[in-house]
């Protein structure tokens, strides 16, 4: 049993999807749950479907909505032959789904309905990628993780009922591997007891395929991504990035940690609690050996760097030159948990907090007013983030050369950098 999952880069053009049926036909023999992102720049498409519909712009983002639905239909007719038409009926039953919403009025939180419209990119993308793949042979399973994955409604960032779900993928999934070597659903997603959808979170899909190797007891995670390994840094922030072939599932959690975005923070946990190995491999050149994470230690890791744009950074300080003190900081983190705030960086000094957070800025509003009842507070934005593990002396100057340093952090291991 195996558990591969698939990213938004390596289904978002129809060459890349015809891709996937040779990765598939090599493990023919195995039992696989498949777990696909959303197409390409799916999600980000949505979420300007959901900014227009917040803001009473129904007109906008219908038309908005009408692109996605159009570059969905072009890709399956493209892609399609005999399951053409039954890819178009589910399509069209998902994109009404979505319509039905837009053509209400929003009298609930935008994270409702951030939920709502963009959970469908997962479900448009599937039910293509599973009428090829069974085109081609590679006969497959559908399923809607709707019905599968219990979460609480917290949207945007749902936690998911393990007992409830359990039961779920003893009761469908398992069923299902017995008639059909692969099993192909979403990730990203889930659904309320009231079938409210819902999402775990940006880069959730990492998490579902891990909460699917673990409940599964999988021999392995595959995560398949456009990159040839996990990298030292963004290569497409960093041309020099290098390959790392074995990391151990402690320094994968740091990384996530600082931001690093080939890993989901919240994935490594169920693999670590029953030591399944997890591989990054390259969808474009399976051949290539990619990384392996493990339980083992690895030593001699070059200096991984992590680098956040648009951070925002709140400077909070008293009013009267009286210490920030625990009661202070204890509001604030109050806040924080309130408004589902994660900062990336915090300090604390005598008579000011600062915190360091991604530009969400409807988040940063509500924070910023709330915490101005009991502080002086100052926004700056448009600040970067830079976290190296493992640094020397030569990578810092290199990163950090002609730059304005706001705030630094240090341990033995790790150096944080928050850039003007």
């Amino acid at each position: 049993m195996k558990v591969f999952k698939f990213g938004g880069a390596s289904v978002n053009t129809i060459e890349r999807i015809q891709n996937l049926a040779p990765i598939m036909n090599h493990w023919a023999n195995e039992k696989i749950v498949v777990i696909v992102s959303a197409m390409g720049k799916t999600t980000n498409a949505l979420e300007k479907v959901v900014d227009a519909f917040f803001a009473g712009k129904k007109e906008e983002a219908l038309l908005l909505f009408e692109q996605v639905k159009q570059q969905h239909l072009t890709t399956s007719k493209y892609l399609l032959v005999t399951n053409y038409l039954a890819c178009e009926a589910q399509l069209k039953d998902f994109f009404t789904e979505v319509e039905w919403l837009l053509h209400d009025k929003p009298v609930r939180d935008y994270d409702y309905y951030y939920d709502q419209v963009v959970c469908a990119g997962e479900l448009f993308s599937t039910t293509i990628v599973s009428a090829y793949l069974n085109e081609v042979g590679a006969n497959n399973k559908w399923l809607d993780i709707r019905d599968i994955f219990r979460t609480d409604d917290d949207f945007r960032d749902a936690t998911i009922d393990w007992e409830f779900t359990k039961q779920k993928v003893n009761e469908v999934v398992l069923p299902e591997l017995k008639h059909y070597n692969i099993v192909l659903t979403q990730g990203f997603i889930g659904a309320t007891d009231e079938n409210e959808s819902t999402t775990l979170g940006r880069e959730g899909s990492d998490y579902t395929a891990a909460v699917f190797a673990n409940m599964l007891n999988a021999d392995s995670l595959t995560i398949w991504k456009d990159v040839e390994s996990v990298m030292n840094a963004d290569p497409k922030q960093f041309s020099d990035a290098i390959s790392i072939p074995e990391l151990n599932y402690n320094e994968v959690i740091e990384m996530a940690y600082y931001g690093a975005q080939v890993i989901h923070p919240k994935t490594i946990k169920p693999l670590q609690n029953k030591n399944i190995p997890l591989y990054v491999k390259c969808f474009s050149n399976p051949s290539l050996p990619g990384t392996i994470i493990h339980n083992k230690p690895v030593h001699h890791l070059p200096p991984i760097i992590v680098l956040k744009e648009k951070q925002v950074m709140i400077e909070m300080n008293s009013r009267d030159f009286s210490f920030i003190g625990e009661q202070h900081v204890g509001h604030l983190y109050h806040l924080f948990e309130k408004l589902h705030i994660k900062p990336n960086l915090t300090q604390n000094g005598a008579i000011s907090f600062l915190s360091v957070l991604d530009n969400w800025p409807e988040k940063i509003e509500k924070l910023a007013f709330e915490a101005s009842a009991f502080l002086d507070v100052q926004v700056k934005k448009g600040l970067s983030l830079l976290t190296i593990r493992h640094y020397n002396k030569e990578i810092v100057e290199t990163l950090t050369m002609g730059k304005l340093i706001l705030l630094r952090q240090q341990t033995p291991e790790t150096v944080q950098f928050l850039l003007g």
